[in-house]
């Protein structure tokens, strides 16, 4: 009887030791599940912005921004097109996946980056200002060229990437050491595989989504699970200058 009950007794331990290996090892599994999910949705963003360097290399021009009724096409204003860059909107919208032959596309014809649910569609947002009395200089048929590269160069700011959304104003990071850069073209923006829902008012996150010309970009945090990147303009110039798109 004795034996039995230490017998039992083993068993019910080593039950305990194999659930308690299992415990720690299914949390290292889901976190590597999620890693792979971020490792992919930051592959997907870089080759998503050689698509739109490329896009512009053959058009001369960066593409407008997708609707959600624009089946992954670019965009356009009533009377919009790619010569005159007239786009529905500029700093709000989607990446135009299916005029950049990326794949695959979810029923909207929009990029998904990390997940299933639509908060995931990859957003991006390009400068649509005026440089040197050019409307909508980056968006239009060969309009950075009648700009002129001084003057893109002496432009007080394009698009602008900041380490928190600290700043006031729709061009200001705040302090200078908070700026990554001023001078993005366009900026690219996907959530993470967690994919944490709507952003809450005056977050860092909403900052990403209110359609203004600042985008905040850091490590992710409880609140925070945006995947951002950009190019800056003198990479866009050099792009369209190796493709003859620029004296």
């Amino acid at each position: 009887m004795n034996v039995r009950a230490f017998t039992l007794l083993e068993m019910m331990i080593v039950m305990l030791i194999v659930a308690a290996l299992a415990a720690g090892l299914a949390m290292p599994l889901a976190a590597q599940v999620q890693l792979r999910r971020l490792e992919d949705a930051r592959r997907l963003l870089d080759v998503s912005r050689e698509a739109l360097l490329g896009f512009a290399a053959t058009h001369g021009r960066l593409p407008c921004p997708a609707s959600e009724a624009s089946r992954g096409e670019e965009s356009f204003m009533p009377g919009g097109d790619g010569a005159n860059g007239l786009c529905e909107r500029f700093h709000e919208g989607y990446l135009p996946a299916a005029a950049l032959g990326l794949a695959p596309l979810d029923d909207a014809g929009l990029l998904r980056a990390a997940g299933p649910l639509p908060a995931h569609r990859v957003r991006y947002a390009v400068f649509g200002g005026h440089v040197n009395e050019v409307a909508n200089a980056l968006t239009r048929a060969n309009g950075i060229q009648a700009a002129g590269l001084p003057a893109i160069g002496n432009a007080p700011h394009l698009l602008l990437v900041c380490a928190s959304g600290t700043g006031t104003g729709p061009s200001s990071c705040g302090l200078a050491a908070n700026q990554l850069t001023r001078r993005a073209a366009f900026v690219l923006v996907a959530p993470g595989p967690g994919a944490l829902g709507p952003a809450a008012a005056g977050s860092d996150a909403e900052r990403n989504l209110d359609g203004d010309l600042v985008f905040v970009t850091h490590e992710m945090t409880p609140t925070f699970d945006h995947l951002v990147t950009w190019a800056p303009v003198n990479v866009l110039a050099s792009r369209l200058l190796a493709s003859g798109r620029l004296p």
